[in-house]
């Protein structure tokens, strides 16, 4: 065991004893109400989808109760989330601070989580007061006569979530400071990192001192947030406290007022999320899990194996043509990765391709995960840019064939005229496969992306209940297979929860950053400032893929999204650019981070997955490097060709 991790589990144990068992007992016993919630409303969309078009009956209030119900899972699941260290955050520097600094990383937990703290608690307080009003007022959804939903339940489970999660984050900074102060005043403790903490320490409170000194414009307190954000988040804040504690301070300032921050602060945690569109992430999510347990990756890396057998690099063109299936039926990339390191490279390194090149693969061609739809990414650019999933559903199939194309093209190119970086393989022991196996290995990908994809195209049903449908039919898929036991259904309901969690409340602080980056009037201010420089719509789409390459190399797709975005899509659409054209692009560009270094979540992934000293991160990383050239390539052929992205549409 890692010492930090043993130290924390120490003190948990010695310093809250056993109420420390009952809060873990308690953040379970909410984390299993959120998954079982999310579960029933995939079922009760389902069953609205199907009376509504088959016997013209729908059932009333679907709509209105999932968008109540997704906003009370967030945070009912959030406490777990942030126990389990689930929530999202940058650790390319803590993760070495934890190791050879364990002052400056207990210090710095200790500031970024008791900080994150204050803000929620400050959150709680106005949401118990939304929820009194609820209570007394009897407030509802729904429509007299028609159906009713009381709001109040609701809001209660948003108010408890949220002070759970609260006591959680408070949890894990009186652990890190007991720790951080034990090492100092104890003649055993290890002081590693006490100057860089001292440090930390000095920046923060400059940074502090300039912020709240009164002499600041709003655009200046909106660029100084908009610093302090990048600096927290590189220094291993949790994204989502870095933006709300940012925020929250930008808000304060720019208006001059602590109650518009406060209401601002309660506003997006009440309402960011209070929406049906929401409900495709954890649908979606699910029915990526429950496909991946049912080895649909597996078997479509099989077939297309034995289809291309013959063909120079054949494995590897396998290897992308069973990330693009696979891609059409979970929309993730980092699933994507982590199922082709288990299953494809021992068939790659068995056949004599080098490892570098077959982990390459892996991490180049997961990529594809997040541009062909359904996408993760495609869905949280929708709804922030409030455009149709739909449309951009459609958008991506061309782009998404044209760079899986690409990739094929590439493994074969490499292995024509670069044997020693691709290896020389002896594909000749692949297994023969008759056509009727072969296709009915298919039919579970072609029954999903049938059902999915058909019913949004068809206008049967929307992307939200499409994800539903889509999930339920993963299921019947599953148990068809008998992949489906209790004990799986459990993890994938409990992971659906943890990985919407993490997303949902990431949306919640981009709210409230969007607020105040339109209080701070930069992004006005940026399309004034472009327009007098005379920069074309290209030349700005260039400039911020440059921008967004490098955000992805110390940041995660999601949240170079949520804090990049609100900036550049006002900038687009003063310009005169498609939003839809734009939400491509931005997805491939983003997309490129994962495989360059320091962070390369995909190239990470694809690590984590093989044996210890199966391979190193430099060697992924170079066998990825001729992916990142194809999708720069790509990209630039997007931006001067939109109609690539935008003639299905």
């Amino acid at each position: 065991m890692h010492p930090i991790d043993d130290t924390r589990q120490t003190l948990s144990a010695g310093l809250l004893g056993p109420a420390d068992a009952l809060l873990a007992r308690l953040s379970g016993a909410f984390s299993g109400i959120a998954s079982t919630t999310i579960m029933v409303f995939m079922l009760l969309i389902t069953a609205d989808v199907l009376m509504r078009n088959l016997f013209s009956v729908p059932i009333n209030g679907v709509s209105d109760y999932v968008a109540y119900a997704i906003g009370a899972c967030v945070f009912i699941q959030l406490g777990s989330t942030i126990r389990g260290d689930r929530i999202i955050k940058a650790d390319f520097l803590m993760g070495g601070w934890e190791t050879d600094r364990p002052v400056l990383a207990n210090g710095a937990k200790t500031l970024f989580y008791g900080a994150a703290a204050v803000v929620l608690a400050l959150a709680v307080r106005w949401l118990w007061d939304d929820f009194h009003k609820s209570w007394t007022t009897s407030e509802f959804t729904g429509a007299v006569g028609a159906y009713q939903i009381p709001l109040w339940p609701f809001k209660l489970a948003v108010v408890l979530g949220a002070a759970l999660c609260t006591v959680e984050t408070a949890r894990i900074a009186l652990i890190r400071g007991w720790a951080f102060f034990g090492a100092l005043f104890s003649s055993k403790g290890d002081r590693r990192g006490l100057w860089g903490f001292a440090i930390l320490l000095g920046l923060v409170a400059l940074f502090l001192s300039v912020l709240m000194g009164g002499a600041l414009s709003p655009v200046q307190v909106g660029l100084m947030a908009f610093l302090g954000l990048f600096f927290l988040v590189a220094c291993g804040m949790p994204v989502a406290f870095a933006l709300l504690a940012m925020s929250f301070l930008g808000v304060w300032l720019t208006r001059d007022n602590f109650n518009v921050a406060n209401n601002a602060l309660g506003i997006a945690a009440s309402g960011a999320v209070r929406s049906f569109e929401f409900g495709v992430v954890p649908l979606f999510v699910t029915m990526g899990l429950v496909l991946d347990r049912a080895d649909v990756g597996r078997d479509a890396f099989q077939v297309a194996v034995v289809a291309l057998r013959r063909l120079r690099g054949g494995l590897g063109v396998a290897t992308v043509a069973a990330n693009a299936v696979f891609a059409a039926i979970t929309g993730s990339s980092i699933a994507s990765a982590a199922v082709f390191s288990r299953v494809a490279v021992p068939a790659m390194d068995e056949a004599g391709y080098t490892r570098s090149f077959s982990t390459g693969v892996i991490a180049g061609s997961s990529v594809l995960g997040m541009l062909i739809p359904p996408s993760l990414l495609l869905i949280i650019y929708g709804l922030l840019a409030e455009v149709s999933i739909g449309a951009l559903f459609i958008a991506a199939i061309v782009p998404g064939l044209i760079l899986a194309f690409a990739f094929a093209v590439l493994n074969v190119a490499l292995a024509t005229w670069f044997p020693d970086f691709v290896g020389r393989p002896d594909e000749t022991k692949t297994e023969e496969m008759a056509l009727g196996p072969m296709l009915i290995r298919l039919v579970p990908v072609a029954f999903i992306i049938a059902l999915v994809m058909g019913g949004i195209y068809g206008g049967f049903f929307s992307p939200t209940e499409a994800g539903a449908i889509g999930a339920f039919g993963a299921f019947l898929v599953a148990a068809a297979r008998r992949k489906l036991d209790w004990a799986t259904i459990k993890s994938i309901a409990l992971e659906t929860g943890y990985i919407t969690a993490s997303i949902l409340f990431l949306i919640i602080a981009a709210n409230l950053y969007a607020r105040m980056l339109t209080l701070s009037t930069i992004p006005m201010q940026a399309t004034s400032l472009i327009a007098s420089f005379e920069l074309q719509l290209v030349a700005f789409v260039l400039v911020y893929i440059v921008l967004v390459i490098l955000l992805g190399m110390i940041l995660d797709s999601v949240s170079i999204m949520l804090v990049i975005l609100p900036i550049a899509i006002p900038v687009v659409s003063a310009l005169g650019g498609d939003l839809i054209w734009f939400g491509i692009i931005s997805i491939i560009a983003i997309e490129i981070g994962l495989l360059t270094p320091p962070f390369g979540l995909s190239v990470f992934v694809v690590k984590g997955a093989l044996p210890p000293g199966f391979v190193t991160l430099g060697e992924i990383f170079r066998g990825a490097a001729p992916f990142v050239l194809v999708m720069l390539a790509v990209t630039l052929l997007l931006v001067f060709v939109p109609a690539l992205v935008l003639f299905l549409v």
